[in-house]
């Protein structure tokens, strides 16, 4: 059992016969814990404490050199942390409450106590220090605590009387705590609704009356002191005391003016084309999904014109794709100009562009557009003092008559303008269902790729990474390749979304995830690392019921370390049905397979799942990528996702890395991983091994 420390206790005491009886009552106690010592008065008492600390004085009230209050204060002035008992005759004793007032611990009548009494007094005072420490270190720590964190805290009582405010809420709001404390929270914290401007009803006056946790609307800003607009976003929690009742509430908010700036850029960016800032294709098909709406309830008609650019391939490659991508804006600006406001241009791709056309009269009031686009891409351009000229095809389908879905009256008009180009070009077609050569095109695809499978026609071909610091191979991506025996090699842009929409990707996609796993162990039995080896998955294939059944058994067929395996999937795969994605990522987690959000910034506008699945990693997707050399805003755009992707610890890989400049900037801002032509194009498993070798030698 450990020993009570001693205390020291201080007598200042002039009557000697007081002196001998204080002594004599320590004597008294067999167990005491306090070390006695003794002055006469307060200049002695002065001099004692200017050279020892003590923890208790005992002090008569009515020395000679300093009576009462006075005799308090000089002490306290030599020694302010030492505890103050006073030694008061009966006749003082009506005065001994005004020097406990005055910083006294508690008081003694001389003649009225006795050993016990006097010990009992002095624990009792030590014991009041030791909390009073105790509390005052509590506090003290949760002050430098609360200065020292990022976000802003400001408490209040039950009236909604700003109670405390930390540093960094001082900063936020523009008020110091000195003038803030005891004012409304409305008054120096105002938070308005962004868009209505309306303030937010009182959230400390909710969370005090309703006694529950509570956060403000997702869009509100914070007005300083100076007027200025402060995005944020908080929680806000009733403050309860020992016996549960509401005391006041504390809110903790934060600044996330960068968060929304981000979140605003990469929604633009996942909606709008990189290169034109024209809406993209999944915007442009939300529009005409609302078009039709509208077309509906009017009973008015919708076109659809499918536009591609005659001869841009040879531009492309003769002239650099700096030229090609100025042809490109300077189209989208001519299509601009010859839509009206309700109207959308939208670049589809490469060099095609789809034109959404509402609230039409008449089918022929397409044709008269269509024409007036023809001719304005025909007019020359002069782009780097060169004079360039280039035609357009357009195909147009018309709703209702040729399709009453976005996807259809797409598809449609991008079989119209093919037969457009069959037709001589610099022309434009009417959807026509008897000569719908693109669908029996791809009707034919489809049936080929029934028997691929079985006919063994598919193979993999692995695309290296590479750790961007040290220049070493971090992991390879697995590529499905497909050899038609007469088609010969088929681009995985014109098969994979067949596939896709014939429900084919199940069964492909099954064969494509054991093949990697079988080639990564044969590998590893090799003596080759490259973990992991990473295979996209589509939502086809995820939202399968035998997704994680078959997939745990390829690993426990081929033997291959989970850890060795990455599954890379898009935003829209992820978000399609986030409650069940959540457990299957779960379990992909715990099982030890990595997942990455593959082509990031250009799918979902929502930015809340990277906080809520279990992820791993972003891959830039190629299209900011292949523009850094002379795209500020794609520039922009990768900074902004390698930053958020350092932020929630996520590795961040990109792909489609082209030039030493690419590759270069990348480095320099922190990328993580890269893979693309610069490095190696995809390889079949063989020629893959051998790079393994080489690199490990």
């Amino acid at each position: 059992m450990e020993t009570e420390p001693f205390k020291t206790v201080l007598l200042v005491e002039d009557d000697p016969e007081l002196t001998e009886l204080i002594h004599s009552m320590f004597e008294q106690q067999s167990q005491c814990i306090f070390d006695l010592s003794h002055v006469k008065s307060i200049a002695d008492a002065g001099e004692y404490l200017a050279q020892h600390s003590v923890d208790i004085i005992l002090l008569d009230f009515g020395l000679p050199d300093a009576r009462g209050l006075e005799a308090i204060r000089r002490v306290h002035a030599v020694d302010p942390r030492a505890s103050i008992v006073l030694l008061v005759s009966a006749d003082d004793e009506k005065s001994a409450p005004q020097g406990v007032q005055a910083g006294a611990q508690d008081f003694l009548v001389k003649a009225e106590f006795g050993p016990r009494e006097l010990v009992r007094v002095l624990l009792n005072v030590c014991q009041r220090r030791q909390v009073e420490d105790m509390l005052f270190f509590e506090k003290e720590r949760a002050q430098v605590t609360l200065d020292c964190i990022g976000d802003a805290v400001i408490c209040t009582d039950v009236a909604g009387h700003i109670t405390f405010m930390n540093r960094v809420a001082e900063r936020m709001t523009g008020w110091i705590q000195i003038n803030a404390v005891g004012r409304q929270m409305a008054e120096a914290c105002r938070i308005v609704d962004s868009t209505t401007r309306e303030a937010i009803l009182d959230p400390m006056g909710l969370a005090v009356s309703q006694n529950r946790t509570g956060k403000l609307p997702s869009n509100c800003v914070l007005i300083r002191r100076d007027g200025l607009d402060i995005p944020i976003e908080d929680s806000i929690s009733p403050i309860r005391d020992r016996i549960g009742r509401v005391t006041g509430a504390v809110i903790v908010f934060r600044d996330v003016s960068g968060t929304r700036a981000l979140q605003e850029e990469l929604a633009h960016a996942a909606c709008h084309d990189a290169l034109t800032g024209l809406p993209n294709r999944v915007l442009m098909t939300d529009r005409v999904s609302q078009a039709i709406l509208l077309a509906r309830r009017q009973r008015s008609q919708s076109a659809i014109l499918f536009i591609d650019l005659d001869g841009f391939k040879h531009i492309n490659d003769s002239l650099g794709h700096v030229i090609g991508d100025k042809l490109l804006q300077s189209v989208s600006g001519r299509l601009l100009a010859c839509v009206r406001a309700p109207d959308t241009v939208c670049r589809q791709g490469g060099d095609e562009f789809v034109v959404l056309l509402q609230e039409l009269r008449h089918a022929s009031d397409a044709a008269i557009t269509a024409k007036r686009m023809l001719r304005a891409i025909a007019a020359v351009y002069l782009i780097d003092n060169r004079e360039i000229f280039v035609t357009g095809s357009i195909g147009v389908s018309v709703y209702p008559g040729d399709g009453t879905d976005a996807e259809t009256l797409i598809k449609n008009a991008d079989a119209a303008m093919y037969q457009a180009k069959r037709n001589g070009h610099h022309d434009y077609r009417f959807f026509d269902p008897d000569i719908d050569d693109h669908a029996a095109e791809r009707y034919s695809t489809e049936q080929s790729l029934r028997g691929a499978l079985e006919r063994k026609e598919f193979t993999l071909h692995y695309q290296p990474k590479f750790d961007l610091k040290s220049g070493a191979i971090s992991g390879a991506e697995a590529l499905l390749r497909w050899t038609h025996p007469v088609l010969g090699s088929v681009l995985p842009s014109r098969f994979i979304p067949i596939a896709e929409e014939s429900g084919l990707i199940v069964p492909i996609g099954a064969w494509v995830l054991h093949e990697a796993c079988l080639q990564a162990r044969a590998w590893a039995e090799a003596g080759l690392t490259v973990a992991p080896i990473a295979v996209n998955v589509s939502a086809v294939q995820f939202r399968s019921e035998s997704f994680l059944q078959n997939l745990f058994a390829d690993l426990s067929e081929t033997g291959l370390d989970p850890q060795s395996l990455a599954l890379e999937m898009t935003e829209s795969v992820l978000m399609r049905s986030p409650e069940l994605t959540a457990p299957i990522l779960r379990a992909l987690k715990e099982k030890g397979i990595s997942v990455s959000v593959d082509d990031f910034g250009t799918g979902y506008s929502s930015l809340s799942y990277l906080r809520n699945f279990p992820l791993d990693a972003l891959k830039i997707d190629r299209s900011f990528v292949q523009h850094l050399g002379d795209a500020s805003h794609d520039r922009a755009i990768v900074r902004s996702i390698i930053s958020l992707g350092q932020s929630l610890h996520l590795r961040v890989v990109a792909e489609g890395i082209e030039t030493l400049q690419d590759l270069n900037f990348l480095k320099d801002q922190g990328c993580d991983e890269g893979q693309g032509y610069y490095f190696f194009r995809p390889l079949p498993a063989l020629q893959f091994a051998g790079l393994l070798v080489r690199s490990t030698n």
